[in-house]
């Protein structure tokens, strides 16, 4: 296959993506869209639409085949281990204080739910979506967990115990939705037409209006006004973790499609519930905020480059 057949294939997947997200933030710019909109959307994506998605997309899975434990336990693996090593060295920069904590969250905590989901499908289709799916679950849990660890330790006002951690996760419709689906399909329990039908309307809605909400929060400021602590943490989500990870897995023998759907994950912009915990947390928002726009801005060109050099060497 040659180089351009690669380079056409990397903008096949990531520049739908990325123009329906540019879209949102024209349509925003031209008051077609406002916050009310955005945040509407972004609820209603959050809490029925991704997880009929997801539902749909796993109840007819075939486990033994699709789903590789090994897999999932080597995506939480290797996101602990980014928490852990980041975690080590952001003592000695930024240094302890509230941006310690929001600048390791930018830096390891990716928007799977939305941009990590997108690519696998426009990858792999339905089947990319369901094994992307079951990798979203092992790697949210570890998010919530050390997410919050991150922001308490580094000195945010607010405290968060154990059991408030332990019912946001229990209580999230995305984690809800993936065990729905998983179990569904385990036990090849039958759902009628009726219900898979209707659950599809409204998850074929995901991606387009989730994207377009994200497009209309960005801002062309973040690229001149980050500090260089949000520079080092998109260069770190967007290039230094994506690539260890990647490599990381070639010794253990994944297939394409799940090297690929782990590359998704691992080279996804970081998540914009960073922001939205570090306001909440009492961290640095404006430095959240900042990481978060500079990750999603520059991941079509870090995704296009990562998923254009993997298919060339031939790895997906």
């Amino acid at each position: 296959m040659s180089y351009l057949d690669n380079l056409l294939f990397s903008l096949s997947v990531t520049a739908p993506i990325f123009l329906v997200m540019a879209a949102g933030w024209f349509l925003r710019r031209l008051k077609w869209i406002d916050d009310a909109f955005v945040e509407t959307g972004s609820r209603l994506v959050f809490n029925l639409a991704l997880p009929a998605l997801i539902v749909t997309s796993l109840v007819n899975l075939d486990l033994d085949s699709l789903v590789n434990p090994r897999q999932v336990g080597f995506g939480v693996a290797v996101t602990v281990a980014s928490f852990v090593l980041l975690w080590i060295v952001s003592a000695w920069w930024p240094g302890s204080g509230p941006d310690r904590g929001v600048f390791v969250q930018g830096a390891f905590r990716g928007n799977l739910g939305i941009i990590g989901i997108a690519v696998c499908a426009s990858l792999y289709g339905n089947t990319g979506l369901a094994v992307g799916s079951v990798l979203l679950a092992g790697i949210t849990l570890a998010y919530n967990i050390l997410s919050v660890y991150a922001l308490t330790a580094s000195g945010g006002r607010q405290h968060t115990s154990w059991r408030q951690i332990v019912q946001g996760i229990t209580r999230n419709p995305l984690i809800i939705s993936i065990l729905l689906g998983l179990t569904l399909a385990a036990f090849k329990v039958p759902v009628p037409d009726l219900i898979l039908t209707s659950a599809a309307y409204f998850g074929q809605m995901t991606l387009p209006l989730a994207l377009l909400c994200v497009g209309a929060t960005l801002s062309l400021d973040a690229l001149s006004h980050g500090t260089a602590a949000a520079f080092v943490a998109t260069a770190l989500k967007l290039v230094v973790l994506p690539i260890v990870g990647t490599l990381a897995a070639l010794p253990f023998g994944f297939s394409p499609m799940e090297l690929g759907t782990l590359f998704a994950m691992f080279a996804s912009p970081t998540a914009t519930a960073s922001y939205v915990m570090a306001r909440t947390m009492g961290g640095n928002h404006q430095l959240a905020a900042s990481i978060v726009a500079l990750t999603t801005l520059l991941a079509p060109v870090s995704l296009s480059v990562g998923i254009y050099a993997l298919r060339t060497l031939g790895l997906i």
